[in-house]
C-alpha cells in the first residue's frame, strides 16, 4: 500500500466518461476527518463542521452513483468516538437522526441501500430505530449500497468475528481446521461486501484510525489535507484519477 499526499494544483476535473473508461473502484472506504477543525477556523461550534460533512456525505454518494461506484463506506463514528466530551457526543447523536430522517426519502429515490455496521449494542435506542428503519425502507435497493460505520472500531470487530467463528466451531456448524484465511471474512460486520479499491481520508492526517483493518490488506490509500467540509465532487473525482494512474500488484510482481 502506498501513502500519497493530494497534489491539487493546476488539476482538471476529468469528465464522468473518462472517469468511467479509466476503471472505477468498486468499493471507496472514506475517513471523513476535518469536521471539527473546519467549524473552529470559522468561528463556530464543532456541530455545524459535522452539519456540513453531512451535506458532503450526501454529495459524495450521488458522484459515486453518477460513475458507477457500487460501495461506499463511510467512517462516520468511531468506538472510541464515545469519549468525546458528552454535550458533543448528544449533538452527533441528535444530528444523526436529524440526517437519517430527512434523507431517507432521497435514499430511496436514489436507489441507495443504507446498512449500519458497528457495534449496535452500545447505540442509542433512538439512533438505532432510525437506522434500522432506513436500513428497512431501503433494503432493496440496489444501485449502490451505503455503508455507515457507526459506532465502529476494526479491532474489535475482528476479536468479535474470532469469537463468532469460535462458538461456530464449537457448536460444530463449521470445522476450523477445514477453514482458510478468507473464512473470518463472514464474521465481519462487512460480510459479504468486497474489500475496498480505494480508501480516501481527508484532513492531512496518515494514519487509518482502527477502520477496516482486515478489508484493507492491499486497498490504494489516498491522504489529501483537504478538510472534509471542505472536500467536493471535484476533490472526489481527483481521488479517483489517481487511483486509476496506479498499478495494482496484490503482492504479486
Amino acid at each position: 500500500m502506498r501513502f500519497l499526499t493530494s497534489l491539487f494544483s493546476s488539476f482538471k476535473t476529468p469528465s464522468i466518461n473518462e472517469l468511467k473508461k479509466g476503471g472505477v473502484p468498486n468499493h471507496i472506504a472514506i475517513i471523513m476527518d476535518g469536521n471539527g477543525r473546519w467549524a473552529q477556523k470559522k468561528g463556530l461550534p464543532r456541530i455545524f463542521g459535522h452539519k456540513k460533512g453531512a451535506e458532503v456525505l450526501k454529495e459524495v454518494v450521488i458522484a459515486s452513483k453518477d460513475i458507477g461506484v457500487k460501495y461506499i463506506t463511510a467512517y462516520s463514528f468511531s468506538s472510541e468516538n464515545w469519549a468525546r466530551p458528552q454535550d458533543e457526543v448528544s449533538e452527533l447523536m441528535k444530528l444523526f437522526v436529524e440526517v437519517l430522517e430527512k434523507e431517507l426519502d432521497l435514499l430511496i429515490e436514489n436507489k441507495v441501500k443504507l446498512n449500519l455496521i458497528g457495534n449496535r449494542e452500545i447505540i442509542p435506542e433512538k439512533v438505532l430505530e432510525v437506522f434500522k428503519n432506513a436500513e428497512k425502507k431501503t433494503k432493496d435497493n440496489k444501485d449502490i449500497i451505503l455503508n455507515i460505520a457507526f459506532s465502529y472500531g476494526s479491532r474489535q470487530e475482528i476479536f468479535e468475528a474470532a469469537k463468532k467463528m469460535y462458538q461456530a466451531h464449537i457448536g460444530k456448524k463449521i470445522n476450523i481446521d477445514k477453514l482458510d484465511l478468507n473464512a473470518l471474512t463472514e464474521f465481519l460486520y462487512t460480510s459479504g461486501i468486497p474489500d475496498p479499491d480505494l480508501l480516501i481520508r481527508t484532513s492531512g492526517e496518515f494514519r487509518i484510525s482502527n477502520f477496516l483493518l482486515w478489508q484493507i490488506a492491499y486497498t490504494e490509500l489516498y491522504f489529501t489535507k483537504i478538510l472534509w467540509p471542505d472536500f467536493n465532487r471535484k476533490h472526489f473525482f481527483k481521488a479517483i484519477y489517481d487511483y486509476q494512474r496506479r498499478n495494482r500488484r496484490f503482492g504479486r510482481l
